[in-house]
């Protein structure tokens, strides 16, 4: 993503993690986990959904690792529909932001699996910011997302999202009062629209 990007290996329950880090160029506020889209539809850590947060982030001086869920890449294990991939993502928190500053983000299915880390650890530890982008809330069980932390919380979803509706989105957030963020004509993958996306993130990110 740019020079300042490593690879790193991590541990999960299921082997090995492949993931890749970000650092900023001025000291870091925190670290942000960013996951990425179903692996079953040929999602990566390198989907430009992903990457495109990760700037956000990075621009934003935070430290940046999205990691290959279990089956993608050099990661081991298999797809586990989400289960076993919320317990990777606590497994990297674990490893990578033990202590300090937290932000959980991810796109679509990513968005579920960390929905879910982050009810594991919302009552646990301070979060400080939450993006959501295209949530996968028409096949999946999204978390809730506890009320102290809407006010941190960024939903984000294309208005024309012919993968995800965006009426199962707001049907999610509507028990919550939680806002959803919407993108007049934006798609699942925000083709022609990454840039209008970094900078809301940017925006949520400095606000």
């Amino acid at each position: 993503m740019n020079s300042q990007t490593q690879k790193i290996t991590l541990q999960g329950e299921a082997g090995a993690i492949e993931a890749l880090r970000d650092e900023p160029l001025v000291e870091s506020r925190g670290v942000a986990i960013v996951a990425h889209p179903h692996p079953l539809f040929g999602g990566t850590m390198d989907n430009k959904v992903v990457q495109t947060v990760a700037r956000a982030f990075v621009q934003c001086g935070w430290t940046v690792v999205r990691f290959n869920f279990r089956g993608v890449g050099a990661s081991g294990g298999v797809h586990d529909e989400g289960v076993g991939e919320a317990r990777d993502f606590l497994s990297v928190v674990a490893q990578v932001a033990p202590l300090g500053s937290l932000a959980i983000a991810g796109f679509s299915f990513g968005s579920v699996v960390a929905s879910h880390a982050l009810a594991e650890l919302q009552s646990k530890r301070a979060i400080d910011k939450v993006v959501f982008v295209g949530t996968a809330a028409h096949r999946f069980s999204v978390a809730a997302v506890a009320p102290e932390l809407h006010d941190k919380t960024l939903v984000v979803h294309g208005e024309q999202d012919d993968t995800v509706p965006l009426s199962s989105v707001m049907d999610w957030a509507r028990p919550q009062s939680l806002p959803v963020t919407v993108v007049p004509g934006g798609g699942h993958f925000f083709h022609g629209q990454l840039p209008l996306l970094k900078n809301l993130v940017v925006r949520h990110l400095l606000s």
